[in-house]
């Protein structure tokens, strides 16, 4: 899932940068770049023994990476889906159950909500998406399908939002009109996932 969503993100980097130079420094694909570069790595060369271990270490080799905000986000999610009861086969509950715990563990660091043009805007429905999916009984495919639909349309939806959240919230109504590239790279994550798991379904 995460070399999918990596696949993603070094296809878009140029274009996240680009929506970067509108209300930001414009390297944020350069720091998705490095983030997923990180994420791979560690994953790779990791002892953990089990995907909880694994999940935590690599959450925090992102949180290490100098990004910040986008990289603390993403390492907190990450760090923290590996506190839930996942198992070595996990099933789409259990996976539900992974992504919400790493949205908890994120919503202690930051104050950012939906509707803040930030990478919850696209982080939350996505999770919220999944878990209702996975109590409906459908299969791991296809809630996550839906997640990276709700995150393509969160990211979407920041289009039309003003910033109130960071540095870009300085700028007011000029971050009108751009989708937010926080928020974009969370929905290339989803994409990249729901491709992996669709993948593993046609082999």
């Amino acid at each position: 899932m995460f070399a999918e969503a990596a696949k993603q993100i070094r296809r878009e980097h140029e274009s996240l940068s680009r929506l970067d130079c509108i209300a930001g420094d414009g390297d944020h694909g350069t720091t998705m770049l490095r983030t997923v570069e990180k994420l791979e790595g560690t994953m790779e060369t990791s002892s953990a023994k089990t995907l909880n271990e694994i999940l935590r270490e690599a959450g925090w080799a992102v949180l290490g990476v100098d990004g910040g905000a986008s990289t603390a986000i993403l390492g907190s999610f990450i760090a923290g889906m590996g506190e839930a009861d996942i198992g070595e086969e996990s099933d789409c509950k259990h996976l539900a159950a992974s992504f919400e715990a790493g949205l908890r563990a994120l919503l202690k660091q930051t104050k950012a909500k939906p509707g803040d043009k930030t990478m919850m805007d696209a982080l939350v429905p996505a999770v919220q998406a999944f878990a209702s999916a996975a109590s409906s009984g459908k299969s791991v495919s296809e809630a996550m399908k839906e997640a990276a639909a709700a995150a393509r349309a969160g990211a979407d939806s920041t289009r039309d939002m003003i910033a109130r959240y960071g540095r870009a919230k300085f700028l007011g109504e000029k971050t009108r009109g751009s989708p937010d590239p926080g928020a974009t790279s969370i929905a290339l994550f989803f994409r990249g996932f729901s491709d992996a798991l669709t993948q593993m379904k046609e082999a």
